[in-house]
């Protein structure tokens, strides 16, 4: 039995001790619950750094940046486009811009886009046109436009922001020719060959159909002397010549019918008389930049 005259413990004696003891076991758990925490944490960046390389060699092996096209931006993903362009190495500016004018340039000249191209420099921005829509665009590499010219110059815009792509140096300031300079038509060697070819046919049939008529008059040949053959190979030679005539006539036909066409749509974007087409903006000092002095057109003549 416990003595009455006895007194319990104050609270300060029975909390110090106890107290002090769990706070120093607890402690080092919570330390150690917070470095867990950053271990974790430290590895699920590293986790998802792999992951995004992993994506990265992905991406690079499944498009084709050297011919990278409108149709494989339509089908890259968002986060394919996030891993494929980096933006802390986007190139920007007056060098994004230069490298855009080249490389358009370069395939307005190889014919794998028709447009009209203008280097703006105050302030910057690149312009590209023709008879079917337009495209402007800025330092920042933002684009404005309609039509298949901003079709195919968003590839182009992406393509030049990357240090990895390499831009042709030497390419033709002016890549399209004066309308009156375009020829009516091109391969005319090869037409030329066809010609021959069809000649020599005509030639051998005329000759097995005069040889035919011999032969029934009985000047040459003699009884075993098949006529009738000679007669179908003969008509055979003439009509191989007569549609390789006709081929070579319709590919000439086709060549002027072409260069014409051409002819016109370099007039529409005003390499003739010096106007763009109505739907183009203007570009003047308040949106776009003066043109006295800071214009530089590829093919203004």
């Amino acid at each position: 039995m416990a003595d009455p005259d006895s007194t319990s413990p104050t609270e300060d004696e029975r909390g110090n001790t106890p107290a002090d003891a769990v706070a120093a076991e607890t402690e080092p758990g919570e330390h150690g619950a917070k470095d867990d925490g950053g271990e974790t944490a430290d590895d699920g960046e590293s986790g998802e750094e792999l992951d995004t390389e992993a994506l990265r060699k992905q991406v690079e092996e499944k498009y084709d940046f050297d011919n990278f096209g409108p149709a494989d931006m339509a089908e890259m993903t968002a986060e394919e486009w996030d891993v494929a362009f980096d933006e802390d190495s986007w190139i920007t500016g007056d060098d994004l811009l230069d490298r855009v004018t080249r490389d358009l340039r370069n395939r307005v000249a190889n014919r794998d886009v028709f447009a009209r191209i203008e280097r703006h420099r105050d302030p910057p921005r690149v312009l590209a046109y023709s008879d079917e829509g337009y495209a402007v665009v800025y330092p920042d590499g933002s684009l404005e436009g309609e039509g298949t010219v901003m079709r195919d110059v968003k590839p182009t815009v992406a393509l030049c922001s990357m240090d990895s792509y390499d831009v042709p140096e030497n390419v033709p300031d002016r890549p399209l020719p004066e309308p009156e300079s375009v020829p009516e038509g091109g391969g005319e060697l090869g037409n030329w060959m066809l010609q021959a070819i069809a000649g020599a046919q005509l030639l051998a049939g005329i000759a097995l159909l005069g040889g035919a008529v011999l032969a029934t008059a009985g000047v040459i040949g003699n009884r075993g002397t098949s006529i009738a053959l000679l007669v179908v190979a003969g008509a055979a030679f003439i009509g191989v010549s007569l549609v390789l005539f006709f081929t070579v006539a319709n590919a000439r036909l086709s060549d002027t019918f072409r260069a014409e066409e051409y002819r016109d749509r370099l007039r529409a974007i005003g390499l003739e008389d010096g106007e763009r087409p109505e739907f183009v903006p203007e570009l003047d000092p308040q949106n776009s930049g003066s043109e006295d002095g800071a214009t530089e057109t590829d093919e203004a003549g």
